[in-house]
């Protein structure tokens, strides 16, 4: 592997860390945060959870790490760091070709997460939870996926540990893309169409929708469901929980690490957002410089306008999921009970927000957009064809904002700099390449009457 390039004089393509800089260390944001997010409520009593009320349902070290408000940087565990070396650090590419196309004066640099078997960024998270649960001595895990990243970073964190692994799969996606489920399954997971007729959530769903491409909050339901009903088992969530956005902050040391090594420091970072998992973890070192005063960029969320948690949802407490058996956490959402359109961007269409941006987001420290996904395959396909990377279609959610920020300069003449996270690749969502290069796919936007009814389902929390 290539060391730092140091040279501040020099203006590579890619900038690589050597396997020694690998951070050693999480970064806990919540630390720093003047406000908190607000506590996990017992859904019955709406009483903050305790430990000993999660670790039925989560990993142990992990329901530490979900709770832990204080400690700033958590050690990583020597074997997980051993295994991020197969494919850790990650590159900090500069995109001149796309600069060079879009004719911008600003310099766009992206962090690349795809170059590992899982295609995406949910592989450093998921070898940290398989770990605390084999050290543990769980007889297995349960998971839920959107469009199969998660499960098929799951499923090949499992396969190095021996672990079992149950994956409810959004239907919609289970059927768009085939051969993430097959990936599942070379690495021995049992894979299932959510809603399933496997649990009896799945089977009160289908039976109240039975046409419906699923949710993630539907698949949710039915991995706890399965969790808590089989001995041994735990539930393992690959966004929006606090320790997801913890392990992500590798995405951001290194990102800081490289660009600092360039003599460089962004005007604006921009990931896409739907748990917030990549998005947290990439702006995690910057949300640092803003909280302690060492720098101020702008931190841009861009999100689906089919699932607009952030721009258009309620900061409230909800479940995390449709059955309504998860623990509630507040969060921006549009309502556990919403179900959304069939976009191709199935890691993005979860209802809810990881709690940690949806305080950072109403503190003022984050923005977010909403884009539609015609234009987000528009910015995917000359984005593959300038930097020659086919994105997974959440990624190129932060390829448009990233695009539209260098018009924007491109118009004023300002010489901004630009990161965002390619958070993986589209090789396994070629359906949606198809359905866009044959004008069959269609803007999907999540309409005021739709959204106000699954906000009157909220869960009516005392004194919220």
């Amino acid at each position: 592997m290539k060391t730092l390039n140091t040279n501040k004089n020099s203006d590579p393509h890619r900038t690589y860390l050597s396997e020694d800089q690998i951070p050693t260390q999480w970064y806990n944001i919540r630390a720093d945060m003047k406000t908190k997010p607000a506590p996990i409520l017992h859904p019955g009593t709406f009483e903050p959870l305790t430990k000993e009320e999660l670790t039925p349902i989560f990993a142990e070290k992990l329901v530490d790490q979900e709770l832990d408000n204080t400690t700033p940087y958590i050690d990583i565990p020597d074997e997980v760091r051993e295994i991020y070396k197969m494919y850790r650090p990650s590159p900090l590419i500069r995109a001149y070709n796309l600069e060079k196309a879009l004719d911008t004066p600003a310099k766009i640099y992206y962090k690349f997460e795809g170059n590992n078997t899982s295609g995406s960024h949910k592989l450093n998270s998921a070898i940290a939870q398989v770990y605390y649960a084999k050290e543990q001595g769980l007889a297995g895990m349960t998971t839920e996926t959107g469009a199969g990243q998660w499960g098929t970073a799951m499923a090949e964190a499992c396969s190095l540990f021996n672990m079992p692994l149950i994956v409810y799969m959004v239907k919609v996606s289970y059927e768009q893309k085939p051969f993430r489920r097959t990936v599942m399954q070379t690495f021995d997971a049992e894979v299932y169409p959510s809603p399933s007729d496997h649990t009896e959530i799945g089977r009160k769903i289908l039976a109240e929708n039975p046409g419906t491409g699923g949710s993630l909050g539907c698949a949710i339901s039915e991995a706890v469901e399965t969790a808590v009903s089989k001995e041994g088992y735990r539930y393992f969530l690959g966004s929006c929980l606090n320790y997801v956005i913890l392990h992500q902050s590798v995405i951001g040391i290194e990102a800081k690490m490289a660009m600092d090594s360039l003599g460089e420091y962004p005007d604006v970072v921009v990931g896409c957002a739907g748990g917030g998992s990549n998005l947290g973890g990439l702006i995690s070192e910057y949300v640092h410089d803003k909280l302690t005063g060492k720098g101020n960029p702008r931190l841009l969320a861009i999100e689906p306008a089919s699932c607009p948690s952030l721009t258009r949802g309620k900061y409230a407490y909800d479940f995390a999921d449709t059955g309504r058996i998860t623990p509630l956490c507040k969060m921006h959402t549009v309502g556990s009970q919403f179900i959304p359109s069939p976009d191709h961007a199935g890691g993005l269409r979860f209802h809810g927000m990881s709690p940690i941006l949806s305080q950072l987001y109403t503190d003022g420290i984050l923005e977010a957009q909403a884009v539609g996904q015609l234009d987000v395959f528009d910015a995917a396909v000359l984005f593959a064809k300038t930097e020659t990377i086919l994105p997974a279609p959440e990624s190129a959610h932060a390829i448009l904002g990233a695009i539209n920020e260098a018009k924007l300069c491109r118009e004023s003449g300002e010489q901004k700099t630009i990161l965002f996270g390619l958070t993986g690749t589209g090789y396994f969502d070629m359906t949606a390449y198809d359905y866009y290069l044959s004008g069959k796919m269609e803007n999907n936007s999540l309409s005021e009457d739709d959204l106000q009814r699954s906000l009157s389902m909220l869960p009516q929390v005392p004194g919220m």
